[in-house]
């Protein structure tokens, strides 16, 4: 395998490599891949997981010198241990957040962070509003700028509306586009257009509807499951096997927004039933005082149940 990174011009090559390679060295010793650079282009090849580390990590350094004009071996030691694989069945620790905008705005929308940073699997529920996307995806890309994984698989069901793939016009991008635009605008929101494209060509950030998930073990990835009402118990089950070495995984949902068939059980409604107190995983409940939207958003839901209550029903 080989992925390249476009260096600005030789000086960022030497900052990067260290004197007489002494960066270069660490590295290409630490992931066990061969690493040069020809033509302001740094190339980095070998087996599959060792690029894909070296890769992220290669990344993280390159952005320390872009923002401090300088790299210090202790800068790579520290890339190189965040990356380390040794304990491969442990949980990713994921560092503070460090995003723009992207900070916890209530009590409710704080114990979800922790409960990210914390444990192996965690499940965000809420109503609209709650930050339940956008907030694990900033901790997605925090967990790989800081090199805590390698690659970040963003997931949905494509369920909405009672729509499926096949039918719909155009080529498979076009296709799952619709049931994926509002990853996209989390990831929008957190990273330059530019750099997503990036991220994506290169496969370090997959996003993909959940069908495509079947058969896979991920490694040192952080998944994201939106819209997590809309699976059935068996696409769920699919799902939270995909977990593999040194992964997390977070599933999100609002029961209250199901788009399944009527008589169909929600996948999500099922695993908070089998998976509540089970060690590694933590289940997040956000209500209406978690909305951060437009304070308009909040009375519309607070209406909705008031109407569903004096009428005897659910919504």
């Amino acid at each position: 395998m080989e992925k390249n990174i476009r260096l600005r011009d030789k000086e960022e090559a030497y900052a990067l490599f260290g004197e007489r390679d002494r960066h270069l060295k660490m590295i290409r010793g630490h992931f066990d891949v061969k690493v040069f650079a020809r033509d302001n282009t740094l190339r980095i090849a070998g087996d599959e997981q060792g690029v894909l580390d070296a890769y992220v990590a290669l990344l993280t350094l390159l952005e320390k010198i872009r923002k401090y004009g300088q790299l210090r071996t202790n800068d790579v030691e520290g890339a190189l241990l965040s990356n380390d694989s040794t304990d491969v069945d442990s949980n990713p620790q994921i560092s503070p957040l460090g995003l723009d905008g992207a900070k916890p705005m209530t009590p409710g929308q704080g114990a979800y962070i922790e409960a990210i940073k914390t444990s192996q699997v965690v499940f965000g529920v809420g109503p609209a509003g709650t930050g339940k996307t956008f907030l694990a995806t900033a901790m997605a890309v925090a967990a790989l700028i800081h090199g805590n994984v390698s690659k970040l698989v963003l997931v949905r069901p494509a369920v909405e509306a009672g729509e499926k793939l096949g039918f719909l016009p155009g080529g498979f991008q076009e296709k799952v586009n619709p049931y994926l635009r509002p990853i996209f605008d989390a990831l929008g929101a957190l990273l330059p257009m530019a750099q997503i494209q990036r991220y994506m060509e290169r496969d370090v950030i997959e996003i993909a509807p959940l069908a495509y998930m079947r058969g896979r073990t991920l490694d040192r990835a952080f998944i994201l499951l939106d819209e997590a009402q809309n699976t059935t118990p068996k696409q769920m089950l699919m799902f939270l096997t995909r977990i593999g070495k040194r992964s997390k995984a977070v599933i999100t949902g609002d029961l209250s927004q199901t788009d399944l068939p009527h008589a169909s059980k929600s996948g999500l409604a099922d695993a908070l039933a089998r998976l509540d107190g089970v060690q590694g995983i933590s289940i997040c409940r956000m209500g209406n005082g978690d909305i951060v939207r437009h304070e308009v958003v909040q009375r519309i839901i607070d209406a909705y149940e008031a109407h569903d209550r004096n009428n005897g029903h659910g919504a």
